[in-house]
């Protein structure tokens, strides 16, 4: 009589769940948890903040559990990030993602236009990159978070909202729309930025809208690399 757990596992399903949904909520939950420590150790003065180096490796180290737990569950219960998650890019990819990625940057910007008149200009006074900017710092540092904006977290945040999200709730036959509305919220959410949610919502649609005509992740890696390109190119605009 076969195993019934390699059974399982070989449907999908680990714990009586589908692997890519519990992949999801373990590498939240550690990524959460992991943030939390590294903020008590920041607060407590452990950490110093001064320069824009130790402030990017602080959000760069849990951002890589984003990315972790959907590969190796993917590894270990699925058929590999290629099959599972398309992540090899092909041609159409890179079309359809830097169209979508495009689609972002504008949906941000008339986003934004509406959003300065609800909040005034306070709203973008706080941004992300003006903080970064406003941090002393050597070009290395410059160059290495415009790789981590542009390149790592892009990668690790899509495969798991693009990637284990959207594949675990393929898994149990939710509509695509839904499913391109209900990650794009998760997107806008766990960015943290309560004034910015419509906008990062608009942003996660248009992003998970890659995922979404080409059924696979490395079209919305690419879409949000380019939405993040502008922001990473004004990093260096104090150089």
């Amino acid at each position: 009589m076969e195993d019934e757990g390699a059974t399982s596992a070989r449907t999908g399903l680990v714990f009586g769940a589908h692997w890519a949904l519990l992949a999801f909520i373990a590498s939240l939950g550690a990524y959460y948890a992991l943030s939390l420590v590294l903020s008590g150790f920041a607060f407590h003065g452990r950490i110093g903040l001064s320069d824009l180096g130790p402030l990017i490796l602080l959000a760069f180290v849990p951002n890589l559990l984003l990315g972790l737990g959907p590969v190796v569950a993917s590894r270990r219960w699925g058929r590999g990030v290629r099959i599972d998650f398309g992540l090899r890019p092909t041609g159409r990819d890179v079309r359809v993602g830097l169209a979508c990625g495009g689609f972002s940057l504008l949906a941000a910007y008339v986003l934004n236009l509406v959003l300065v008149q609800v909040y005034g200009d306070r709203y973008l006074s706080d941004s992300t990159t003006e903080v970064l900017r406003s941090m002393s710092s050597s070009l290395g540092w410059l160059v290495f978070a415009a790789l981590v904006v542009v390149v790592a977290a892009p990668l690790t945040e899509e495969l798991l909202f693009r990637g284990a999200l959207w594949t675990g709730l393929e898994h149990y036959r939710v509509p695509r729309w839904v499913i391109l509305v209900l990650t794009a919220l998760v997107f806008a959410q766990v960015h943290g930025e309560p004034e910015r949610t419509i906008a990062l919502l608009g942003q996660g649609i248009a992003i998970g809208a890659a995922r979404l005509i080409t059924g696979r992740v490395s079209a919305s890696v690419v879409a949000h690399a380019t939405n993040n390109l502008p922001p990473a190119l004004l990093l260096f605009g104090g150089v």
